[in-house]
């Protein structure tokens, strides 16, 4: 066998062992997210929380995630991205098994902030191993393979989640994740051969970590507290903070955040706006539609699991064709398009009421499974071919930011608005008027900001693709 035959297959082999570590870990964040969603009111009962602290479950990880997905990147491009890729799920494992003996509110959402820091570390490098690994021509097919991976997790989440929570309760849920993660963590130091730079030598901005961090803390914290002074402060404190932070970076010698990104690519930069808006326009539809289900129709965890897998199960379908349309077609025809429907589906959810059909929510369900599939994989795709190679690991921490970003808005968004009509009260037979008009809201504000994003995506104009 030739030198260049040698190469070839260790080239092979390091493309299927990176794709196969990301894809399976990328599968455990969203399965753990949208089977804890189907298992909230049970958690409600168990642990006596309110609907405020009920929110926090989610919010609290995404939170996590999204304060440390930034100096994770970088971390990473420091030390190495596969050693900080096996540290995240290290952390990931021992953070859900906890969880698993949660006692009280604060110990489970404490567990779920472990989670998140853990996952940070892992999600933020996952996407810079295979952009570093594959050439720029297998890269939407690649992406759309792990997009798939994602929305797998997240419609095997609410079925599996449901009879879990149903036969062995919501505990069995966390515990699952230890052998997962275990075994994760081994097929990584086993069978991912290798380690990625991006910036050895360099270190990391603590400064910049702590505002960033602290601002955006502020900024959702702030906002569960709506209307009240303190709540107002917060947010208020946690927006300045941001602007701050980009002050602070553009004088940095070795930034967290680079700004020039933003302020000369307009394909990256509007790319991030529209994944930031479909996210928080989107996310909080599982957390909404499974509290509706269960608590308006009277349908058990696993009934309501099972309505719900309908629109990650045609995300999981159609990401990978999309992604592999992505490689030929113009990468915003796509997303424009996906993000369309996704607005119209999303606009239909505000009219969900008393006698709302389940086959009606099933359809739109599907219908906004579609829009998303369509919008995810090529705007990704359109982001990580926006820039340099020497950029990889900082778009994709990127990419994972503005996606946390919008799920943590999107999960924001719900608190606020339950926080106002039906306040700290456990969700109960006589304030179902006030959750149905919660959802009217929440999702009437979810479509326009869908609709922002469509303007986002049109505008972004053509993806160059050189060669790399």
């Amino acid at each position: 066998m030739g030198k260049d035959d040698k190469s070839a297959v260790v080239q092979t082999t390091r493309e299927r062992s990176a794709l196969l570590v990301a894809t399976l870990t990328s599968f455990i964040g969203p399965f753990m997210i949208s089977s804890v969603n189907v298992a909230l009111p049970v958690i409600q009962q168990d642990l006596r929380m309110d609907a405020v602290e009920l929110s926090w479950i989610a919010t609290s990880y995404l939170l996590a995630i999204a304060v440390f997905l930034l100096p994770a990147g970088k971390l990473a491009d420091i030390h190495g991205r596969k050693r900080i890729f096996a540290v995240g799920l290290a952390i990931y494992t021992v953070g859900a098994t906890l969880a698993a003996f949660a006692n009280s509110a604060a110990m489970l959402i404490s567990m779920r902030v472990i989670q998140g820091i853990g996952g940070a570390l892992f999600v933020t490098t996952g996407m810079a191993i295979l952009t570093s690994i594959f050439p720029p021509q297998k890269r939407g097919r690649v992406i759309g393979i792990y997009v798939s991976a994602v929305y797998v997790g997240l419609s095997m989440g609410p079925f599996a989640g449901g009879y879990i929570t149903h036969y062995l309760g919501w505990r069995a849920i966390f515990l699952l994740m230890a052998p997962f993660g275990a075994f994760s963590l081994y097929m990584t130091l086993r069978h991912l051969k290798g380690e990625w730079y991006g910036a050895k030598g360099e270190k990391l901005d603590v400064p910049g970590s702590f505002y960033y961090g602290f601002s955006i803390i502020a900024f959702v914290y702030g906002a569960t507290k709506l209307p009240e002074l303190t709540g107002i402060i917060l947010s208020i404190s946690g927006l300045l903070g941001l602007v701050f932070f980009i002050w602070q970076q553009k004088r940095s010698s070795m930034p967290l955040f680079h700004i020039e990104l933003f302020s000369i690519n307009k394909v990256f930069a509007y790319s991030s706006y529209a994944a930031l808006l479909n996210y928080s326009a989107t996310f909080g539809i599982t957390f909404m539609v499974s509290l509706y289900l269960q608590f308006i129709k009277g349908m058990s965890p696993q009934a309501a699991g099972s309505v719900l897998m309908a629109q990650p199960v045609m995300m999981a379908l159609l990401s990978p064709l999309a992604g592999r349309f992505s490689d030929r077609i113009e990468p915003r025809i796509l997303a424009t398009a996906g993000m369309t429907i996704t607005a119209i589906g999303v606009l239909l959810f505000s009219r969900l009421g008393e006698t709302t059909p389940v086959g009606l929510i099933i359809a739109n369900l599907i219908f906004l499974g579609t829009g998303f599939a369509l919008f995810s994989s090529p705007n990704m795709s359109a982001m990580m071919g926006a820039v340099e190679k020497r950029h990889y690991g900082l778009a994709s921490g990127l990419v994972a930011t503005m996606r946390l970003l919008g799920q943590m808005c999107s999960m924001a968004l719900a608190t606020v608005v339950l926080a106002l009509l039906v306040g700290r009260e456990a969700i109960a037979p006589e304030n179902y008027d006030r959750f149905l008009a919660s959802i009217e809201i929440i999702f009437v504000i979810s479509g326009f900001l869908c609709i922002l994003g469509v303007y986002f995506s049109w505008s972004r104009g053509r993806l160059a693709r050189p060669g790399r």
